[in-house]
């Protein structure tokens, strides 16, 4: 919650995200801290990582966004419900969660209660899509990986 708080901020996002306002936004800001724009190397290289989290936040906000998630709900629904939990990892208010068919998402707000209710369940999928993977905000972190 801290990240999307953080970058919320950053792109001046109030409320949910508008995929074409946050563009516009993103492109000021790259124009804005350009390291290209510096003439001292000091403020060239504050600028440089100042793009890098420009950048991050953009792609990042982009993949919480209600478009995006719109877009993917038919694929996210396809894993949640055939596929079964292999792997997750709890740290903070983020649950990362891997799935079998290869695909990683992470869950913001999951607290440490719930994370132990989680690992204690009898079925993880069960408890999963009862409580966790449609309650709380998402994005697709790792896409499967397809063998040839």
């Amino acid at each position: 919650m801290k990240r999307i708080n953080q970058y919320k901020k950053l792109f001046k996002v109030e409320g949910s995200i508008n995929l074409k306002e946050l563009k516009k936004t993103y492109r000021g800001l790259v124009k804005e801290w350009h390291p290209d724009k510096f003439q001292e190397e000091a403020k060239k290289e504050e600028a440089g990582l100042k793009s890098l989290e420009i950048i991050d936040g953009y792609h990042f906000l982009v993949s919480i966004s209600p478009e995006k998630k719109e877009v993917n709900l038919d694929d996210y629904a396809i894993t949640i419900s055939q596929s079964q939990v292999a792997d997750f990892h709890h740290k903070s208010m983020l649950l990362e969660v891997t799935f079998t068919n290869g695909n990683t998402y992470e869950y913001f707000g999951v607290n440490h209660k719930l994370f132990s209710k989680f690992v204690n369940s009898k079925s993880l999928n069960n408890f999963g899509k009862r409580n966790i993977f449609n309650s709380f905000l998402y994005r697709k972190i790792k896409k499967a990986e397809v063998v040839a």
